[in-house]
């Protein structure tokens, strides 16, 4: 079975459960069909198990193209400074700043930084980004 089945049997129950809703007001209406009530609990339930059944499937596939290694699990980093990026690696967008040391740090140096007894930490100012017309026309403006 590949995943776009698995979608497919998802869509199927979708469905089916829609059916057996539409066929619920047609049980409740001026005439109460305690037949037609229970046909529409029962086409929704089918509806609820195919749609369940096509998740599992799913996650299932996801599960073995991971230990098979047709899917990556991370992504790999790239070792590219940022300007503007964590003042320890480079690579990250800052999100803290310690007062202390006057770090910018990501979440990953973070982690390693942190020290509740002498560090504090306030939400950084420092936005990173790339060299562009901003930077360009402010250096331009300061040699004019």
């Amino acid at each position: 079975m590949s995943p776009k089945t698995a979608n497919w049997i998802i869509a199927a129950g979708a469905l089916l459960m829609l059916i057996g809703l539409l066929i619920l007001p047609a049980a409740l209406g001026e005439h109460p069909d305690a037949d037609m009530r229970n046909l529409g609990a029962c086409q929704f339930s089918l509806g609820a198990l195919v749609m369940a059944t096509g998740v599992y499937a799913k996650a299932r596939l996801t599960q073995a193209m991971l230990a098979s290694g047709e899917i990556k699990k991370e992504p790999t980093p790239s070792n590219t400074r940022v300007r503007g990026g964590c003042d320890l690696c480079g690579t990250e967008v800052p999100i803290v700043q310690c007062k202390v040391h006057q770090l910018h740090l990501c979440g990953a140096c973070l982690a390693q930084h942190y020290d509740v007894r002498s560090c504090s930490y306030i939400p950084t100012s420092r936005v990173a980004s790339s060299k562009g017309s901003r930077n360009l026309a402010a250096k331009a403006r300061a040699g004019a």
